[in-house]
């Protein structure tokens, strides 16, 4: 049984929930260790993200709760840092990679917002070539590890958020592959983990976690290793299929 979750977030970001609640909701479900990961900030879009002057409060306010229920659950207070954001890292339990944005000619355009925003790109900067947009964000994904020295490899393929609603792209075109597997190579140098992300799924875009099947596999048969996380942005999601997923790591 899976007794740890480590990605989830609060009112601090984008979550509904205040950090008190998230961890009341875990020692509920029975976890033995809970971590809040408020968005990091990132300069270029504040409305997803945790305020710069609100981070002394969130460490500030993870710490007392960890204080306060030492002997219930162990709380870590971590941070899903972006790609692209340059607050730094160093008062953080850990820390969760992320790329939410391919940056174009000064441009961040977000992967997961909409299908609407991935449509407008590809004409607009790759001249309706879709996988040249896909191989940019692998590109970028590639770094990760490098760029935020990450304790964990956050939702490896987020780019396919809409795939099974939207098909925007083919995941089975050899470009799409080729993109992701060198990605999967150079990440697996630094030997830290992936995430198995239910995030997508308890919000219904999915009906599986990332990253895809096919690429587990691949990661799993080069020596990678996988965490289970549920990306919850509410108590409820805390753990989220974990039954069902545990199996995959």
């Amino acid at each position: 049984m899976i007794t740890k979750d480590l990605h989830m977030h609060t009112c601090y970001c984008d979550g509904k929930n205040t950090p008190e609640e998230m961890v009341q909701s875990a020692i509920e479900k029975g976890l033995s260790t809970v971590g809040i990961s408020g968005h990091s900030y990132t300069f270029f879009d504040e409305s997803y993200c945790m305020q710069k002057a609100d981070i002394p409060w969130y460490l500030a306010e993870c710490r007392y709760l960890r204080a306060k229920y030492f002997d219930q659950i162990h709380v870590l207070c971590g941070v899903e840092q972006d790609y692209y954001s340059e607050y730094p890292t160093d008062d953080f339990d850990y820390v969760i990679g992320s790329v939410h944005y391919i940056k174009v000619k000064g441009e961040y355009i977000p992967v997961d917002e909409s299908i609407e925003i991935l449509r407008a790109a590809v004409q607009k900067h790759f001249d309706g070539d879709v996988y040249a947009l896909c191989e940019a964000y692998f590109a970028t994904v590639a770094d990760v590890v490098k760029k935020t020295e990450c304790d964990i490899i956050g939702h490896f393929d987020l780019i396919s958020k809409f795939i099974e609603k939207e098909p925007l792209f083919d995941t089975q075109h050899p470009r799409y592959a080729a993109a992701w597997q060198k990605a999967v190579d150079e990440l697996l140098k630094h030997n830290v983990p992936f995430e198995i992300n239910t995030g997508a799924i308890s919000r219904g875009y999915r009906t599986q976690p990332y990253p895809s099947e096919e690429m587990r596999e691949y990661i799993r048969e080069k020596g990678g290793r996988f965490v289970l996380s549920s990306d919850a942005h509410s108590k409820e999601n805390i753990g989220y299929c974990f039954d069902e997923f545990e199996a995959l790591v």
